[in-house]
């Protein structure tokens, strides 16, 4: 146990969705190698969660937005 980060993670390269349980404001950043499988996890989750299709990230900046 120690004391909690205070600098932001830094993103990998790729195509990151977030998760959210609904009425929630906090939720998990989940990241794929294309955006197909990135479309694909997202329909799979938007079944019974919140999805937020957040986009292509190179070097921790987001390129482009879905």
């Amino acid at each position: 146990m120690g004391r909690p980060a205070t600098k932001p993670a830094e993103l990998r390269d790729g195509y990151y969705i977030e998760i959210r349980n609904k009425n929630s404001n906090t939720g998990v950043k989940i990241r794929r190698d294309s955006s197909d499988q990135m479309l694909r996890a997202a329909k799979e989750y938007e079944r019974s969660k919140e999805v937020i299709i957040l986009g292509k990230f190179k070097n921790g900046k987001l390129v482009n937005s879905q």
